[in-house]
């Protein structure tokens, strides 16, 4: 039976979650499985591997052959530096205890390499968050500024127009006290005016009057003679 060792998709849409599995070849890709050998999570960064070394390992001494992918995951977490090693323990070329000190320092340099990643990422995402929060600092001061430069040019305008109320208020004021100002000097003067016109009515009244006794006066004087000549 040719058996790989693959991966299983598992995880919900648009986020995969992959189990590492040894299955037969001929088998479903999501179908039945001989062992779980782990889990490989790629939303992470880095992606996060989990991986029972020594369960891999055998399969791989009896044969099983990885996919691509699987193979690149068994190479990161040192499955196929093990599998090597252990063909050299076989052969005679190095011990068992050179083979797992070579592993355990290979091993040490991988978990540094990961380690200064993870920072450098860490640091990479603080320097980001530092930048964003500087620029949103920038962006309220900004917003302060226009916002208090409105209020102060909103006042500004509130107080031109009171005083521009007051003015016009003052003119319409003014124009209408201005026609009864008018009205008061016509009276006056009409009234200087009727003040002589009185007066000299009242003179042709009284230069009148002795004419009108005149005739009378004449009458009585004639009467008077007539009954002096009978």
């Amino acid at each position: 039976m040719s058996v790989k060792i693959r991966l299983q998709r598992h995880g919900k849409k648009g986020k995969p979650f992959y189990w590492v599995v040894a299955a037969d070849a001929r088998s479903k890709r999501d179908g039945k499985y001989l062992e779980k050998l782990g889990t490989y999570n790629p939303n992470t960064n880095p992606a996060t591997i989990d991986l029972n070394l020594d369960s891999a390992v055998q399969w791989l001494h009896n044969g099983a052959q990885p996919t691509d992918t699987a193979r690149a995951i068994l190479s990161y977490k040192g499955a196929l530096l093990k599998h090597h090693l252990d063909g050299g323990v076989r052969k005679g070329a190095l011990t068992q205890e050179q083979a797992d000190a070579k592993l355990s320092a290979w091993l040490d340099e991988k978990a540094g390499k990961v380690d200064a990643k993870k920072e450098g990422l860490t640091k990479a995402q603080s320097d980001a968050k530092a930048k964003a929060l500087k620029a949103e600092q920038e962006v309220n001061a900004k917003r302060m500024a226009a916002a208090a430069k409105a209020e102060a040019d909103l006042i500004a305008a509130d107080s031109a127009t009171e005083e521009v109320a007051e003015e016009v208020e003052a003119t319409e004021v003014a124009e209408a006290e201005a026609p009864v100002a008018e009205e008061t000097a016509t009276e006056e003067v009409v009234a200087e005016v009727e003040a002589p016109a009185a007066e000299e009515t009242t003179e042709e009244v009284v230069a009148e009057a002795p004419t009108e006794e005149a005739p009378a006066a004449e009458e009585a004087t004639e009467e008077n003679n007539e009954e002096k000549e009978a």
